[in-house]
Order: C-alpha cells, then structure tokens, then sequence
C-alpha cells in the first residue's frame, strides 16, 4: 500500500485478507489523485477496511458490491456497531469514503438523497429519473429536483409498502400537491403538478397502469405570464456587492470572477459553470457561451472588468497542475473537478448576507438587474433579449414593467388629474 496510508495491524489485516484486496491500491492512488489530504485518505481507507470486514463476516463477494450494500453498512450495520476498536464510525465519513469505493469499483450509483430510503423507494426513483433522462431528455438538475420529489411522494403513501398506485385516490393527489411542501408558492406547486403527471405518465408506459384518472386529477396551479414584477438592483447596490469581496483568498477571487459574468453579462448560473478556457478569446476580447437554455451558440464581448477578474483569478488561484480545461474548479479535493451550480448559488448568497440583504436570494437577481440596466441606457427590448440570449422576444416582454422612462411616456393621466 502507498507508504502516505499506514494502517494499524488490524484495519491492515481486515482489508488484505477481503475481497477488496485487489482493490486497495486503486483506491488509494485514485484519493492521491484527487487531492485529499493525508489524514483524510487514511480515514477513507480505515472506513473501508470496515466495509471489508463485514464483507467477510456476511460472506458477500466483490461482484455484488453495489449502493444497496453501503446503504445497508450506513443504515443498519453502523448504529449497532461492535467491531473492535480502531476503526471509523462515524456516518458521514464512512458514506463519503463508500462513494469513492463505489466509482473506483465502476459500480451503480444513486444520488445521496436514495441512500436512507428502502430498496422499492429507491429502485422507483432511479428508474423514473432513468426514464426523464432517456426520454425526456432532462438536464441532471432537474432530474434530481423531479427525482426528490417523487422520493416524497412515495415514502409518504407507501413506506416500505410494495407501490400499488391504485391504492391512491384522486383526493390524495389533490393533497400532496397543494400541500407539498408546507407554504410552497405558487411556481413549486406548478412543478410538483408537472413533477407527479410525469411520474404518473412514466407508470402507465412502463408498467401499464391503468391511471388516467389519476392523471386528469393532477390539479393545474394558476399562474400568469408577466404578472410578477422582475426583483433588480440599483447600480448603487451592485457596487456595493462587488465591493464586499476581500479578494485576497482562492475562493473570494473565485466567486468574485463568478459574480462578475452574472453581474456584468447576465449569464445563468448553469452557462457559468459551463465556460471553458477555450471559450474565452482574449485577443479580441470576446467570450462563447454553447449549449445555453435555448440549445444555440453565443458569441459576445467581454467587458474589461470581467476579463480582469478571470485574469486574476486564473493567474493567482487556478492551480498549474489543473488539468480540466473548466474555468472554475473546485478548490479543494475532490481537486480538478468543475464546480457545479450549486457552488455559483453560495457565492450570489454569501455577499447578500455580508450586505445585510437576507430577504433577497437567487443568482436571476443580477441577471434582472442587467435588463434594467440596459433599458435605462435606451436599449430596445430586442437588444435586451439578444444580451439574455432569449430565443423569443415574447419572454424579454416581462421587463417592460421596470422600464419606467418608457413607460412615464405612454402612461395616461388618473382620471380627474390635471395632465
């Protein structure tokens, strides 16, 4: 074993003498590979030199390894442990060390929120999120999203309960979605309805159920186009927003280049986490932005602030040895990882919360805010909508309501006013 990982005597002895021997090796070099700290890589391996021994006390071969078996070891094995002293038991520790062991082992993998849920909840889920995949041709996002919310249904009409739908009612469908979650509003009802007709659609394809009734009994939620007044910033609080970046950490430099794209471009926080160094043309001073919301490719100018704080943070933060050709990667093992969205999500919140601005959240904040800014400065709503690479103008629409100039000049006199 690599000399970085020593092992007390018996830890060492459980995992040579399994059927993860063959395995160790890998698995520490691919720990090594990713970033993890010395101490970290030893505690992953203890944890599953765990895992290892209760493979030979259950006499259970490699083969089967699956998410199944480390749900099994988390779930029941962990809080009755009695396997002796020195070893992990910690439940975190031990679900994140199983994680690796299961992508070095090539084995199947459900998303974290599955782990604690019996095998018909879990089985169900996959299989739905498997079908919005192949199908329906989903983003993960919102395979995940739709994925949790199916988890909830399930596990409160059927538990550990073989899934028979047609023990549900029309009444119970009418419940989960007006009710799921407590004080949801109006636009997480909608995706619930659309959620639970999808799912419905998904058991009447594959398994043939009879359930059109309950289909037609998913209840539709009101919503208007164009009702709600687009939230922005004033110039004045974007200022302060930027200023509240210290900048002289990794991470700070990081969100702050972040920040700049939503605030300076308007981008979506999906089409930041996507930007590659390929992307960026620094001669003539211009950014690509692929595979947008409306599936087309994009090219604009980049403004002299962002292009500076890319610079920056590439130059001082961005690792040599960095090898993913992703613009912004994680700092910390698992290293040379893209950042996902929800990274780009607590960047936006951390600055609001320093600003004192905990009533307001989202990264569509910002990119409201460059709307604004661009119709004060006498843009037309189709130059607006070509900077938020909006496919039809029709959804630009909903940011007439803040152009206030504009609107000073079609506007009537109240009745009774001297005009």
């Amino acid at each position: 074993m690599i000399a970085l990982v020593p092992l007390r005597p018996q830890p060492q002895a459980w995992l040579w003498h399994s059927v993860l021997a063959d395995f160790a090796e890998d698995y520490c070099k691919y720990l090594v590979d990713a970033g993890y700290a010395a101490s970290t890589v030893n505690r992953y391996v203890r944890c599953v030199a765990h895992f290892a021994h209760w493979l030979n006390v259950h006499r259970i071969a490699a083969a089967r390894i699956d998410d199944r078996l480390v749900c099994t070891l988390v779930n029941d094995h962990l809080p009755r442990c009695t396997c002796p002293y020195p070893i992990p038991r910690g439940r975190a520790d031990v679900s994140a060390a199983l994680r690796h062991l299961l992508v070095v082992l090539n084995a199947s993998i459900v998303p974290r929120f599955l782990w604690s849920e019996p095998d018909t909840v879990r089985h169900e889920v996959c299989s739905f999120t498997e079908y919005l995949k192949e199908v329906c041709g989903l983003a993960e996002c919102t395979r995940y999203q739709r994925g949790r919310i199916i988890r909830d249904f399930l596990g409160h009409y059927f538990c550990r309960n073989h899934i028979e739908l047609a023990r549900i009612s029309n009444r119970d469908i009418l419940s989960f979605v007006t009710r799921y979650p407590e004080g949801c509003r109006a636009g997480t009802a909608h995706v619930v309805g659309v959620t639970l007709r999808s799912y419905l659609r998904f058991r009447a394809m594959q398994y043939g159920d009879c359930i059109q009734e309950l289909i037609a009994a998913v209840p539709g939620v009101a919503g208007w186009r164009l009702a709600a007044l687009p939230e922005t910033f004033l110039d004045t609080e974007i200022g302060r927003l930027l200023s509240s970046f210290d900048r002289n950490t990794a991470r700070s430099l990081r969100d702050y280049a972040m920040i700049r794209f939503l605030a300076d471009l308007g981008l979506r926080a999906a089409e930041v986490v996507q930007i590659q160094l390929d992307h960026i043309n620094w001669r003539e001073g211009t950014l690509r932005i692929p595979r947008t919301k409306s599936r087309r490719e994009y090219v604009i100018p980049l403004p002299e602030p962002t292009g500076q704080a890319i610079a920056d943070y590439i130059q001082l933060t961005r690792k040599v040895t960095t090898t993913s050709r992703a613009v912004f990667v994680r700092l910390y093992a698992p290293a040379d990882v893209p950042i996902a969205t929800g990274c780009v999500h607590r960047a936006v919140h951390a600055p609001y919360v320093r600003c004192g601005w905990t009533d307001r959240s989202g990264t569509h904040l910002l990119r409201h805010s460059v709307a604004r800014r661009l119709l004060e400065s006498g843009s037309s709503l189709k130059e607006v909508a070509d900077v938020l690479h909006h496919q039809s103008i029709d959804t630009t629409a909903i940011y007439t309501k803040i152009d206030e100039n504009s609107l000073k000049i079609v506007a009537l006199p109240w009745p009774g006013s001297t005009s």
